[in-house]
């Protein structure tokens, strides 16, 4: 404690910066898988498309000089693989769990290949915002020194949220995910609008990669993921498919992720390496504690229940 210079303030400080850190590309994950599920489609190769992202974000970077262009290159790689996935989904008889899988699958595939001539190079990071100016403690400094897109992340989420309840597509998204025989009825075109949600959501999933990649940890390699992808399935169920829940649910994986890393920050050098397991543990508690064979879940959309 004493090495941190901010004696017993020195794990909180360090949980709450590692949260912004950690929970970035959960944001940006679940928000899209939020869009896509609001379609009554669910993704499960999100985690193939983020570190697909990851990848592409990375070698764009490197090679222009610019990671803005790296994050824009990376979102239409994930909109691709959206688009790809959608367009499987919409014929009769096709899985929307085992194709996620496979597109899961594919991407990891596809980035390892495509990247391995990138692991070497440094690409350049993406910038952040000094908020800690005021304080002459380097902790405060490093803590308060906050990645853009976390920004963009909470400002979508707060868009996303009015947007369902207050735009024509919000309302078409919530018929479509409720019940495909309504929104036929309506004139909709039920596998067009997946289609385009799943692409968002693809999208927004590989800026989350382009974060791992460009900012933290901040680099290309083929372990970059550690499951992100799929655990932000999970959280937007916790979060009962609501944007702003996601984004604060995301900040309670963060934390939970940043606790190892924390403890190891002020000296603890004996079992803190287990509580790198605590986003993995939470996943677990939280789909047995929102799982029913009685119930379904609030504000689950209802054609998510449907087997095709």
């Amino acid at each position: 404690m004493e090495g941190t210079g901010i004696g017993v303030w020195g794990v909180p400080l360090a949980i709450f910066a590692g949260a912004i850190r950690v929970s970035t590309p959960f944001i940006f994950v679940s928000l899209g898988e939020a869009i896509t599920e609001r379609s009554g489609r669910i993704n499960l190769g999100l985690e193939g498309t983020l570190v697909f992202g990851a990848m592409t974000a990375y070698a764009v970077a490197v090679i222009t000089g610019s990671p803005t262009l790296g994050v824009l290159a990376a979102m239409v790689a994930g909109a691709i693989f959206g688009l790809i996935h959608g367009w499987i989904c919409k014929f009769p008889k096709v899985n929307d769990i085992a194709i996620g899988i496979a597109m899961m699958q594919f991407g990891l595939g596809m980035a390892f290949f495509l990247g391995k001539s990138f692991i070497q190079p440094v690409a350049p990071k993406l910038p952040s915002i000094a908020l800690g100016g005021w304080s002459s403690t380097p902790q405060i400094q490093a803590a308060l020194n906050i990645n853009v897109l976390f920004f963009i992340g909470a400002a979508l989420a707060l868009f996303l949220f009015w947007a369902f309840k207050n735009t024509r597509i919000g309302l078409i998204l919530r018929v479509v995910g409720d019940s495909t025989d309504a929104a036929r009825a309506m004139g909709i075109h039920p596998d067009r609008v997946r289609l385009l949600a799943t692409a968002a959501g693809g999208s927004l999933a590989a800026i989350g990669g382009a974060y791992l990649s460009l900012y933290y940890p901040g680099s290309w390699n083929e372990g970059i993921s550690s499951g992100q992808g799929l655990m932000a399935v999970a959280l937007v169920i916790f979060a009962r498919w609501n944007p702003i829940g996601c984004f604060l649910a995301a900040l309670l994986f963060g934390g939970a992720g940043a606790l190892g890393p924390a403890l190891q920050s002020v000296g603890v050098t004996q079992g803190y390496y287990l509580f790198y397991a605590a986003p993995y543990v939470l996943t677990l508690v939280i789909l047995i504690a929102t799982s029913s064979p009685t119930r379904s879940l609030a504000g689950a959309p209802g054609a998510l229940s449907l087997t095709k």
